[in-house]
């Protein structure tokens, strides 16, 4: 994660409880150009309690509006066993997996299939026992930050580093989904990375590449989309998830981007050297005789730039030339008395 961006498909409930469509997703997602596979291993007990009332639904916006927490949970749950043949499906392919766990016993499931990376999701940023031991086993932590504020990003930094976990990402991210555009705010991201002195990146639901965009260019290391085939498919993630060709058009930009977003250093490129040399500089624009003096009507500042430098524009006037010189001659001080 350290010289390009690290591009996370997220799988989240895109597998719609069909192991061969997960399987063909992580092919797409490979193929489309990511870095990365990421579950999420979780049960719906795990989650939520098994009860009926307000307290217990989907916030009444967005796409499960309304949805009892228990049964979109379960729902949306991948099987733990699927998840071991999915990450060695993965790693055949030479994409790399890893997952978000939202319990103890998550972890420990992780732990035993040697997940390489644990991921936080934006809702658990609270859940300091959880953050901690998930940091505890020393693996590269990415932490979401949908429904910080400073305090709980500051905690879970600190929660991290207090168990010698340095290794820390923390992701923008606007829980809402699909997210507006103008709660996005992405002028967080230099904010966060200088405030915590940490890797940045995003966990992006909006719809299309202009976010992703907007955040590599302002210095994000990771991005994370949601994945799926097809929105036709559907299913709780489907409204706000990208499918294989917008995922690789995405892909391509923030590739295209890094490249042309290089280095911060004043030294012009290569290109730009050899374009130089059409510039401005002094030529003679008449024919003059040995002893004629340099006037405005006699040199003048045009392209291209084998002559003096324009800034002796003023220095040369009144003085005289050595010799007879033609009209096109690019001026020097060695024609100059």
């Amino acid at each position: 994660m350290e010289n390009k961006t690290f591009i996370i498909a997220e799988l989240s409930a895109n597998h719609n409880n069909d192991l061969q469509l997960a399987k063909d997703t992580i092919y797409a997602m490979k193929e489309s150009g990511a870095d990365a596979v990421k579950f999420q291993t979780f049960t719906a007990d795990s989650m939520t309690l098994n009860i009926d009332g307000k307290d217990f639904e989907a916030n009444p916006k967005g796409a499960w509006a309304g949805r009892k927490l228990y049964d979109l949970y379960q729902e949306t749950s991948l099987r733990y066993d699927w998840q071991i043949e999915l990450s060695n499906y993965a790693l055949s392919l030479g994409i790399q997996w890893f997952s978000s766990p939202f319990d103890f016993k998550a972890v420990d499931f992780l732990e035993s299939i040697n997940c390489p990376i644990y991921k936080i999701a934006s809702f658990e940023i609270l859940d300091i026992p959880l953050i901690e031991y998930a940091a505890s086993k020393g693996k590269p932590m990415i932490i979401s930050t949908g429904i910080a504020i400073e305090e709980d990003i500051k905690l879970a930094i600190e929660t991290c580093k207090k168990v010698g976990n340095n290794d820390i990402t923390i992701l923008k991210c606007t829980s809402a989904y699909p997210a507006p555009y103008n709660e996005i705010n992405l002028n967080v991201i230099p904010a966060l990375k200088e405030k915590f002195n940490v890797k940045v990146g995003l966990s992006d639901h909006t719809m299309g590449s202009i976010v992703p965009l907007g955040a590599v260019s302002l210095g994000a290391r990771v991005v994370e989309k949601h994945f799926i085939l097809d929105r036709k498919l559907g299913g709780a993630d489907s409204s706000f998830s990208m499918n294989p060709e917008e995922f690789t058009f995405m892909v391509k930009g923030i590739r295209q981007l890094e490249q042309a977003l290089g280095t911060s250093s004043l030294e012009i490129s290569d290109e730009s050297k050899i374009a130089r040399e059409r510039g401005r500089s002094l030529y003679v624009s008449q024919d003059v005789k040995k002893g004629d003096f340099i006037t405005k009507e006699n040199i003048r500042s045009i392209r291209p730039a084998y002559g003096l430098h324009p800034k002796y524009y003023q220095e040369v006037l009144n003085k005289t030339f050595k010799k007879d010189i033609k009209k096109g001659t690019p001026l020097s001080f060695e024609l100059i008395n």
